[in-house]
């Protein structure tokens, strides 16, 4: 799992941009699993790779509290959204470093942006014929997972009309979205391979599909989540992705072959979960017709508990009453704010579920 995370000041509730002294020193206890991100206002955490849910969910606690602590050691906080809600420059004070500085000069406005922070699974594999034959099969479930884990209802202090606006402005890419239907592994590497001779990317890691096998560790990372407020709610996502993506391998182990719903139809499936969220309607990518999105999200449950083991059902059950309960980290957000209609209220729900264990 890799998390992003924002930095804020507790009095004015704004983003702070010291992103770097944060990293320096909470590396004393999580060493290289911290790292900064292409904003000052951002910090980027890892786990170890887990097969058991609940020992992930120990270490993203643990790596929650870390982080956390050390940016108390200097006055700030820290907060997990998909988005900044106060605060944010345009353009916003970047990181040093060359390929930021390359992407910068390459994209210009479009890093400008580029606060937003998102939640990435990553999915062990055996080989790269298995990664694209997974991807193919997950690509229908996008639109499920966005709206699971949307949590940026909020972009420059308003609210955006979206659940997930860090959806929205990652769609502004020139490689971005719902990857393609790959027939093979020649016709991924024939694609990036001309990506790169174009220019249209630096390199494969701006390859910035909501899927993509990873360029440097052997898996399949799951992309198109915004960073969620809890831990357990990752631990959820992290849940689910595994559901979906056993369940997928066990029909490449049938040579099923996989759905595969039409570019134009997955995109608008996507834009109206990043809109909608839980609330609302999907679209039925097998019919092109909306169903309430309970009816899509459902279907995803029934898909996952039928591929994980009791466990983590176990695990993942008092997670989904939750959800049920109190919406995803967007209808939280806004949730907070409603209450006295003040939006520094949803930043301080936000530093409080940083670590804190269930949403009450």
């Amino acid at each position: 799992m890799e998390e992003e995370y924002l930095l804020v000041d507790p009095v004015s509730r704004q983003v702070s941009p010291e992103a770097e002294k944060v990293v320096a020193h909470a590396a004393v206890e999580l060493g290289d699993r911290v790292t900064t991100e292409l904003t000052r206002y951002q910090v980027e955490v890892r786990t170890d790779p887990h097969t058991s849910l609940a020992d992930l969910g120990d270490q993203l606690r643990a790596t929650r509290a870390a982080v956390s602590n050390a940016a108390a050691r200097l006055g700030l906080r820290v907060i997990s959204s998909g988005t900044p809600l106060l605060g944010q420059h345009t353009p916003p004070p970047f990181t040093p470093g060359h390929r930021y500085a390359q992407s910068i000069a390459t994209f210009g406005a479009l890093d400008h942006e580029q606060s937003a922070c998102a939640c990435h699974v990553h999915v062990g594999v055996p080989d790269m014929t298995t990664a694209l034959r997974l991807s193919n099969h997950l690509r229908p479930w996008l639109p499920a997972l966005i709206a699971l884990a949307a949590n940026s209802p909020y972009w420059n202090a308003q609210d955006t009309g979206y659940a997930s606006w860090r959806t929205m402005t990652w769609g502004r890419w020139p490689v971005a979205g719902p990857p393609p239907y790959f027939t093979s592994r020649a016709h991924f590497q024939d694609l990036v391979d001309s990506l790169i001779a174009s220019r249209t990317i630096i390199d494969r890691g701006g390859l910035y599909w909501d899927m993509r096998p990873s360029h440097h560790v052997p898996t399949l990372e799951v992309r198109v989540a915004d960073a969620l407020p809890t831990a357990e709610d990752t631990v959820l996502l992290a849940g689910t992705v595994k559901g979906l993506a056993a369940a997928a391998l066990s029909a490449i182990g049938r040579s099923e072959p996989a759905p595969c719903p039409g570019p134009e139809m997955l995109r608008a499936g996507c834009w109206r979960a990043a809109r909608d969220g839980l609330a609302g309607d999907a679209i039925d990518l097998r019919t092109g017709r909306l169903e309430p999105v309970g009816v899509f999200i459902d279907r995803l449950w029934k898909t996952v508990h039928s591929a994980l083991d009791a466990g983590d059902l176990a695990l993942l059950h008092a997670v989904r009453a939750r959800l049920r309960a109190h919406g995803n980290g967007a209808d939280r957000q806004r949730a907070a704010f409603r209450q006295r209609r003040h939006l520094p209220d949803a930043v301080d729900h936000l530093i409080h579920t940083m670590t804190d264990a269930p949403h009450r």
